[in-house]
């Protein structure tokens, strides 16, 4: 498919809001790993592969293992993830979907056991910020899914969705 809009050129304003969200995302102080899984997770849940081919190559570039990222879409069923892990995706999968009911109270409840209140404003932000991302790409099929090249980070997570310096 090829890109209907670029969207970065065509609201430049938007753009840099979006940038600005995601900056602060990989500065807020959740572990790079936690922001990946929930990166990959909900571009699964969203069908985005140019997050999914971004966020997964990403993660392997910080060190993910392959199991873990295979085994992502069945965490629930699988005994690699944390208990941190395991109510951020729970959190994520809550949150992405956001249907009429919000989010229960037990995955609330679970988070808010394991992270500080700003440690789950910020689990919120990763979310919102994926989700943008996510929407924005497949809106406007853009860029293609596969062109993502990763490069071994120090520090924070990548922005989602948009490769750097675009």
């Amino acid at each position: 498919m090829s890109e209907r809009l670029n969207y970065a050129d065509a609201a430049p304003g938007a753009y840099q809001a979006m940038l600005g969200i995601e900056t602060y995302v990989r500065g807020c102080g959740l572990e790079r790993s936690l922001l990946e899984l929930m990166k990959v997770r909900a571009s699964q849940l969203n069908g985005c592969a140019y997050c999914l081919d971004m966020h997964c190559k990403d993660a392997r570039a910080a060190g993910e293992s392959e199991q873990r990222l295979d085994l992502l879409a069945a965490w629930r069923e699988a005994p690699c993830y944390s208990a941190r892990e395991r109510a951020a995706l729970a959190w994520t999968e809550a949150l992405t979907p956001l249907g009429p009911r919000g989010v229960p109270d037990d995955v609330y409840e679970e988070a808010s056991g394991l992270f500080t209140a700003p440690e789950l404003g910020n689990l919120a932000m990763v979310v919102i910020a994926i989700n943008g991302w996510n929407r924005l790409a497949i809106a406007f099929r853009s860029p293609e899914p596969g062109s993502y090249v990763a490069r071994q980070r120090v520090g924070p997570a990548p922005v989602g969705g948009v490769p750097p310096g675009t």
